[in-house]
This record gives C-alpha cells, structure tokens and sequence, in this order.
C-alpha cells in the first residue's frame, strides 16, 4: 500500500503514520503537512529516520504539488487528516476553516479524481451531526452543524459524497468523538486541564461543566482509519464512538484526582457561543468490521497525563 497521509504531523495524523509505518502492508507513507500552529514535527520523531516515511513541507490546497506527489511515488490512497479542528478558533475566525476545511478537500478531490486514487478516506467528526440530549446519531442522521468548525466539517463531507456519487471516486468518511492520548496540542480540554493543573494554574470549564463528550483513546482512533482503509465498503460512511461519555467537570475532577491537586483549581467561565450539550453516536457499523475499543478509558487517562508530565517542556501553556 503506497498511502498519501495529509496532516500527519497533527495529533491524529501522526498516530496513523507511526501506526502506518509498523505495519508490512504498507510499502510507503508520504506524509504532507503545512506545519501551522498544531503540526509538529515532534510528533514524527518515531519515524524520522523510517525508510517508509516521506515528509513533505506543503498546503493541501496546493493542486500542482498534491498532483506531484501522487504520480511521482505512484500513490494508492489518500487517508486525509489535515484540518483546522479547535471550535473556539473557529468562533473567532472562520476563514482559516473554510480554506483548509472545504477547499483543501476539494483540491486533494481533484488530484485523487485526477491520479485513479483507489481509495479516498476522509476523516471527519461527529460534530457534523450537531448535539442529542437522548439517543445515538447514525450514519444515516442529518447534518446539523453548530459552529464555523462543525460546518466546515459537513461541507467537505458532502464533498466527499458528492465526488464519490458524480465521478464514481472510491471514498469512505469516518465520523470520530472526541481524542485524547499523547502529542495532542493544549488548546484542547484533556492536555489543556493536565498542563494547568500540573502547573498550579486554573483549569477553565465552560458553563456549569454538564455538557457530555464521548472520548476514545487515538490509537483506537487510527486502528478505525486502518480497517476502514482496508475493509471499508466503498461509499460508506463509518462512525467511530468510545461508549465512554463524561461531562467536562467530571474528567477535570478526574485529572485532579490523579495528579493530587485540589478542586479549588477548578474555574466556570463563561459559555461559549452555540455550544453543543451532548454528542454521542452509534458506532454498529464500523464494529460489524471487527473493531473495538482497546483502551480502559481511566488507564489511558493516566498513562496521557503521565506523557504530558514528562513532556511538558515542549509544550508553551496554552492559556484562555
């Protein structure tokens, strides 16, 4: 398998790159990366003298370039990660999103169009259904995006759909909830409340810290992406759930808890705009393929806030 990897120098990314890298069925992995703010180059240390891995320093919005790289390693698949991904941010200022988001996607939908691409995997989240008081979002559920992010999000969904549907293009989407593990940047709540408590400083929660995220580990994540990559049935959309939902308050309680610091630490500030109250999806689908969750959510917490402790130094605390 010969696999162009966009954003494989984000969080996510660069798990399935590692991941990618161990595995004999994989012959290369060209791994494109802009380097914004969230990619890091140390997320690739594991594979920086790998011979299967090519980095290279480039914009998924750049045709020229993704259109190179395809015809001159002979890629297969394209397993598209690269994203602008943080809801505040996105709240703030929403161009960014658009341009990665919608039309990154629709140059990297051109250049797999374009180059016979066997497969296209389009990563997307389960934000794009919007929130669900009771109950589990399908596959099947409609779109209803809350934020610039979200619908961002939606919109290089349907693209997706719509080349598989027009053109005939081979293309799974996978809908994930919430990440947490090693290498995740701190403006996210997990490695932002364990760098601020580690720290001494306050943990800031949203609102009275109700709202309910599922959270699964990334390495479940990726092994997902991989099956779906490998199983997938073409045109199909997979979601990919943890069955582990926590309110925002008690996981900041819980890296309180194992860290030993006091609950004092804990802040409430003010709500964000649209904020949506519960996700939660059914993941059937995918687990027909023979996946499951690995990970003991409460172990794999205290094995992410022990990487972050001994990681912090690389890390400039992020700070809202």
């Amino acid at each position: 398998m010969r696999v162009l990897v966009t954003g494989g120098a984000g969080f996510i990314g660069s798990h399935f790159v590692r991941h990618a890298c161990e595995q004999d069925e994989y012959e290369l992995v060209v791994n494109l990366d802009k380097l914004t703010y969230a990619g890091d180059m140390f997320n690739l240390k594991q594979v920086e003298k790998n011979e299967k891995h090519i980095f290279v320093h480039g914009d998924i919005c750049d045709g020229t370039l993704v259109k190179k790289l395809i015809q001159t390693y002979q890629l297969q698949y394209i397993v598209h990660f690269a994203a602008e991904s943080h809801v505040d941010r996105s709240i703030e200022a929403s161009d960014a999103f658009i341009q990665t988001n919608c039309v990154g996607t629709q140059t990297l939908l051109h250049a797999a169009r374009d180059g016979q691409i066997e497969k296209f995997v389009h990563i997307s989240t389960d934000e794009v259904y919007g929130s669900i008081d009771k109950g589990h979002f399908t596959e099947e559920s409609p779109l209803v995006p809350s934020s610039p992010y979200s619908a961002s999000k939606a919109s290089s969904d349907l693209l997706v759909q719509a080349f598989h549907t027009t053109f005939d293009l081979p293309i799974n989407i996978t809908r994930c909830t919430n990440n947490y593990g090693p290498n995740q940047y701190p403006e996210k709540l997990i490695p932002l409340m364990i760098l601020r408590a580690v720290n001494n400083q306050p943990l800031p929660i949203y609102g009275d810290g109700s709202n309910i995220r599922d959270w699964i580990h990334v390495d479940d994540h990726i092994k997902a992406v991989d099956l779906v990559l490998r199983r997938g049935a073409n045109g199909h959309t997979y979601n990919v759930g943890g069955n582990n939902e926590w309110t925002n308050i008690s996981i900041a309680t819980n890296i309180l808890n194992i860290i030993g610091k006091e609950p004092s630490l804990i802040t409430y500030v003010e709500d964000r705009k649209g904020h949506d109250f519960r996700y939660a999806i059914d993941d059937k689908k995918i687990r027909a393929l023979g996946w499951n969750v690995q990970y003991d959510f409460k172990e794999g917490l205290k094995q992410t806030i022990e990487w972050y402790i001994q990681n912090q130094g690389h890390y400039q605390l992020t700070l809202h």
